[in-house]
């Protein structure tokens, strides 16, 4: 199984308007409510796409309730267990609302509840009973308050003395200090990239990430593809075309597209591939965690895989 952690999870909602003008009152035409936060978003991907998934985290509070609930009638929510662990403090929400006149969204994010020490003692111990079992790990998002901004390198360094392949998708600090940590894989968009390198330019910033600790550096180019910088070599994935839709979660989708290749031990190529158009064909779904099958299956054939320098 693959397991991923989303430490700060949410619930999901979802408006779409037909038109979001500042200061305006709006009617709302659709309302969809999923379970979320990036790796949950991720697990319900694979689960598409046939690999079972366990999810671990923390949950807690009335919304905590309701993820639990949308997540066991999840489409796939047979190859999905359900490993997380309760806090004292709220499950945070985030509201994504859909402009339809220009495709543009909108997102609004919660903190997340206070963790206290306890509280996450409990989750290293309970993340140290499920590594045994997983084939690969995924750590994704955001930290909630109270959790050490460290978080992500001491769960790199456990997965890596469990000897299970990791994968980190975050930001910021905690990014900067999961490097140290070396993870097999990390998944920054461009800007996230550039937050912790100093440098805009895509070839540039992977370089410097990977001498920074990362063993692969999968950076996302949103529309424009993904670029990978591994030890022997570097390629850049770009789709067909650009699509218009909803953009949330699309990178979580290319996530799932990277792990699902890496357990299945397909070259980088096809994984670069699998998760360009996977992350594509979600921008056609209508909510984070989704993708359009018949989208998937028209785009995989169609991305183009070309080799990069690996040196500077």
């Amino acid at each position: 199984m693959i397991l991923t952690v989303t430490l700060n999870t949410a619930v999901d909602l979802t408006y779409r308007v037909p038109r979001l003008e500042q200061h305006g009152s709006h009617h709302i035409r659709e309302v969809t409510e999923r379970p979320g936060g990036k790796g949950l978003n991720v697990a319900r991907v694979l689960a598409a796409l046939g690999h079972d998934a366990v999810v671990t985290g923390f949950v807690g509070g009335r919304t905590g309730e309701e993820l639990r609930a949308l997540l066991s009638a999840a489409p796939g929510s047979n190859r999905l267990t359900d490993a997380l662990v309760p806090v004292g403090g709220s499950t945070r929400r985030t509201v994504a609302v859909v402009d339809e006149a220009t495709g543009d969204t909108t997102q609004l994010n919660e903190p997340g509840p206070h963790i206290t020490p306890e509280e996450w003692a409990a989750f290293l111990t309970a993340y140290g009973e499920l590594l045994p079992g997983a084939t690969a790990v995924a750590l994704c998002g955001s930290l909630p308050p109270g959790v050490p901004v460290g978080a992500y390198a001491t769960l790199v360094r456990e997965a890596r003395g469990a000897g299970v392949p990791v994968l980190l998708d975050t930001s910021g600090e905690p990014l900067l200090r999961g490097l140290a940590a070396r993870p097999d894989v990390v998944k920054p968009n461009i800007d996230e990239l550039a937050g912790i390198t100093g440098t805009s330019e895509p070839l540039r910033a992977a370089r410097e990430a990977r001498r920074r600790g990362a063993n692969a550096v999968a950076a996302s180019l949103g529309a424009d593809g993904m670029l990978t910088v591994t030890p022997d070599a570097a390629w850049r994935a770009a789709p067909p075309a650009r699509l218009s839709g909803n953009p949330t979660g699309a990178g979580d989708s290319a996530v799932a597209g990277l792990l699902s290749g890496l357990v299945e031990n397909l070259p980088w190529p096809d994984r670069l591939a699998r998760a360009v158009a996977l992350s594509a064909a979600s921008v056609r779904a209508r909510v984070a965690g989704e993708f359009d099958a018949d989208a998937y299956a028209e785009l995989l054939p169609q991305v183009v895989v070309t080799d990069q320098p690996l040196a500077a």
